[in-house]
């Protein structure tokens, strides 16, 4: 999709208020790889990704920016915690961990892809099966032999949904789970792949309802129509020159010193460095090269700065920008412009109970006040605060909601209501019980 920066960002727009210097830097940095596959083999070779650094507070979109950008462009999308990483030597997660899960995303990615195109094909050989086992239940039920004729009346049948909730017994192929491995020991082993390959396949039988037994026979045909070989390239293909790689709480890492804990945080920056620079990752599709990876990493920096990250790894990452703080019209905007707001969220889960929910402008004004307020007096945690303020704002009306056998009632929501259901919150600010 070659979209130019300022579609990408009105896109953006769209779920995420604000913070346009971070939605500015990752559109250009999402187009000038557009441009890069527009270029000669020998040029794209040169030319490598200007990896991000974000800095901000908790909660003001710094994950939801990227993984928004990468689902804008259907791009292998991974999001780890600097923390989870440890030092080579130690225990815990190798870094080399992040390029494999990548490449997990990308397969599934790619897979999803294939199946759609063969779903109709699928579905219909998965529908017939179903139907012979129906037919046959059907005879020994009625002691009648089953017709082809009456097996498309059943096929019809099963397309239309008739036989959704009937229990019937299948086989279906039993897939070992893959094998974990202790951490830091590399990826886990996939048995049911290996005896796959060897031609292995053990059937079980399970009884289940025909619709999920659509699912399970379709996953099966789809499985049989796709070209796994042909998966795996583009899979590869696309985790190398569209992959994008979210490493949040870098600030976690930051630190200069040689006691204690920071020298296992700069030994873990270390191990990152080669990673993020471009290396080779062997993974169980194939070697995947990390050249040109886009790696976009994020942290609060409240008590360390990214001078404290080593000058090569800070070299890695030549574009830095600061999201700031949510005001109060951007609270206002949050819960009134993107397609998924928290008011529309709210109001669709109490329409289940016959809860006809409104807010007035002036409630949604009183709410972003209390939210900017009580961020700037306590923990700053962003847009997650609406959560908090909306949770005890609406208590009431979800604890007493009746049930969706009782008539519709509309409650409007105003500037009053919410002064009276949150007097604690402004008197003593007192959210403890709310917050995790």
């Amino acid at each position: 999709m070659d979209l130019t920066p300022k579609q990408i960002v009105h896109e953006l727009n769209k779920y995420i208020i604000g913070q346009n210097e971070a939605k500015k830097a990752v559109a250009i940095a999402l187009r000038n790889r557009y441009r890069r596959s527009r270029l000669s083999p020998e040029l794209q070779d040169e030319i490598t990704p200007k990896n991000i650094i974000m800095r901000g507070p908790t909660g003001v979109g710094k994950t939801e920016i990227a993984r928004r950008l990468a689902k804008l462009v259907k791009a292998p999308f991974l999001k780890v915690e600097a923390t989870k990483y440890t030092e080579v030597g130690y225990v815990g997660r190798d870094v080399e961990s992040m390029v494999r899960d990548l490449a997990e995303c990308a397969i599934r990615l790619v897979k999803e892809e294939k199946t759609a195109e063969v779903r109709f094909k699928a579905t219909a050989v998965a529908e017939r099966k179903i139907a012979k086992v129906l037919a046959e239940v059907k005879k020994n039920e009625r002691g009648e032999t089953a017709k082809e004729v009456f097996e498309q009346n059943l096929v019809d049948d099963i397309h239309a949904g008739k036989y959704d909730k009937t229990v019937i017994e299948i086989e279906v192929e039993d897939v070992p789970k893959p094998l974990e491995l202790s951490p830091g020991m590399g990826a886990a082993i996939d048995i049911g792949s290996i005896l796959g390959g060897m031609g292995m396949h053990k059937k079980k039988k399970r009884k289940v309802t025909v619709k999920e037994a659509i699912n399970l026979l379709l996953a099966e045909e789809a499985d049989k129509l796709i070209d796994n070989d042909a998966v795996n390239a583009e899979a590869i293909r696309r985790a190398e020159n569209d992959g994008i790689i979210f490493i949040d709480e870098i600030d976690k890492i930051a630190g200069k010193g040689n006691h204690g804990a920071d020298v296992s945080r700069e030994g873990v920056q270390r191990d990152i460095l080669p990673i993020v620079e471009g290396c080779t990752v062997m993974t169980k599709y194939g070697p995947i090269k990390t050249d040109y990876i886009l790696f976009i990493a994020a942290g609060a920096f409240h008590v360390s700065k990214v001078e404290d990250l080593i000058p090569e790894l800070q070299g890695r990452f030549p574009i830095q920008v600061d999201l700031q703080s949510l005001t109060k019209q951007d609270f206002i905007n949050i819960l009134t412009q993107p397609q998924n707001a928290i008011t529309t969220q709210y109001a669709a889960l109490l329409a289940v109970d016959n809860i006809d929910l409104h807010f007035t402008s002036d409630a949604i004004e009183k709410i972003a006040e209390i939210s900017e307020d009580v961020n700037s007096t306590s923990e700053d945690i962003g847009a997650r605060r609406l959560h908090t303020v909306m949770e005890r704002l609406l208590e009431d009306i979800s604890y007493n909601a009746g049930g969706n056998d009782y008539p519709v009632i509309q409650v409007d929501v105003n500037a009053k209501y919410v002064e009276e259901h949150l007097e604690n919150i402004i008197k003593n600010r007192d959210l403890k019980k709310y917050v995790l």
